[in-house]
């Protein structure tokens, strides 16, 4: 008896190792692409003339492509928090950048006091609280990767089990992926492969995001197609952050790991480059425009997902139940976001809407009290509410078919449908 039960432990060993081996290939890989401060107009598929994007048109081309995609806050901070935990600011309490600004308090000493840390702190634990992306993935066999930009704490505050941020306010050492090196990336890969298990990438580089310091040899391109140095520079970070893309993508060609691997693609926020200055115009980051708001959106999984290039109106909220379903994974109760690869759902959808707030917050305890404005889309048209106590104005709309760049508000044209359009956003959330 002993004997057959010596024989036995070997094959039922093996038998584990196949269902494990087995168990992973099922899985597919994930890797999401976040690029930084990049307005939705800059990319060669969505028609600009001047900047140079091959390997985001490739993506594009090869992928399920919302041109019309929006995140909820044209700001940094919560848009990201946004991505990963597939909730509005509002729910997951992350609504800006950084902690209020004591009265009197330059933003450069406050950075450096115990009570930016204290409230960055609380920020971070409302992190803890989230089931985040990488959180839900690990819990059911992942291994995954933050590289990039992160804001709150250390890489395993998200859910993360490797990482390149320590803890710095958006990033520290994360921030050299992409700009310095790819190779965290491919190192983590290959681990994963060895371990058998499936992965998920967060490559999230501070790019095209200033200081806009492109490679001169990229520089060199742009340098004489406008007579603002300042522009020149963001189009050359653009072709730098798409580099950086095809560097990326071709390493999952080299592996053999494309077929399997879901690669998602979005912006955190716009940004439209002032001619004048390194810093952004307005109508872009931090503002309730398409400028600061509106991003293509792309999933690519050749072993599944038929390419197509989408008008329809969509969220980066999407993005957290669309991988977990993708991956076999449940999806938490309540969740605002659709599976993009379920055409009926995403059709029946009828409206998008989102949240945006101060840079820094006013009440860490109460998302509105930083409030700015909220914003719904509906078909081709879109209403902006301000919040009084922070921006004191009037309700803008538009339609963004006729008039994408916004320049005509019809708010007093269109009283009726101003009025049906606020019942449905006060629906959504009256703070």
């Amino acid at each position: 008896m002993w004997y057959f039960r010596f024989l036995l432990f070997p094959i039922l060993a093996l038998l584990a190792m196949t269902s494990h081996r087995a168990e992973a290939a099922s899985k597919p890989n994930v890797v999401m692409i976040i690029s930084d401060d990049h307005a939705w107009t800059d990319y060669g598929f969505m028609g600009h003339q001047i900047v140079k994007t091959p390997n985001l048109d490739r993506l594009a081309a090869e992928s399920l492509t919302f041109k019309r995609a929006y995140v909820p806050a044209s700001l940094c901070c919560p848009s990201l928090a946004s991505i990963i935990t597939g909730k509005y600011p509002y729910q997951h309490r992350v609504t800006s950048n950084d902690p209020p600004l004591p009265e009197g308090m330059k933003p450069a000493e406050f950075a450096k006091s115990q009570g930016f840390k204290d409230g960055r702190e609380i920020y971070n634990r409302y992190m803890d609280a989230e089931k985040t992306l990488p959180r839900q993935l690990v819990a059911n066999g992942y291994l995954a990767l933050q590289t990039g930009k992160w804001w709150q704490g250390e890489y395993t505050r998200g859910g993360f089990t490797h990482g390149m941020t320590k803890g710095g306010r958006h990033g520290d050492e994360g921030l050299d992926i992409g700009r310095k090196t790819m190779q965290p990336i491919y190192d983590f890969i290959g681990e994963a492969r060895k371990a058998e298990k499936p992965f998920f990438v967060w490559y999230a580089p501070l790019l095209p995001h200033d200081p806009h310091t492109p490679p001169q040899r990229i520089l060199d391109k742009y340098k004489d197609k406008t007579p603002s140095i300042h522009i020149a520079k963001y189009w050359a970070m653009v072709d730098f952050f798409d580099e950086t893309v095809g560097e990326l993508l071709g390493h999952l060609d080299k592996e053999g790991l494309t077929k399997d691997t879901i690669v998602v693609y979005v912006t955190d926020n716009g940004w439209i480059q002032s001619p004048d200055n390194p810093k952004y115009a307005p109508r872009s980051k931090q503002s309730q425009y398409d400028g600061g708001l509106r991003t293509p959106l792309m999933v690519r999984w050749p072993a599944k997902v038929a390419p197509l290039m989408s008008d329809t109106v969509v969220s980066s909220l999407d993005i957290y139940p669309t991988l977990l379903k993708a991956c076999g994974v449940e999806v938490p109760e309540g969740m605002p976001g659709v599976d993009l690869l379920d055409a009926k759902a995403v059709e029946a959808r009828k409206a998008v809407f989102g949240d945006c707030y101060t840079h820094n917050s006013k009440d860490l305890a109460n998302p509105a009290a930083s409030l700015r404005w909220r914003y719904v889309i509906e078909d081709n048209w879109k209403l902006i509410v301000p919040h009084p106590a922070n921006e004191p104005g009037p309700v803008e709309l538009y339609n963004l078919e006729d008039d994408p760049m916004e320049n005509s508000d019809k708010a007093a044209s269109e009283p009726d449908r101003v009025k049906a359009m606020t019942a449905k956003l006060d629906a959504w959330w009256k703070p």
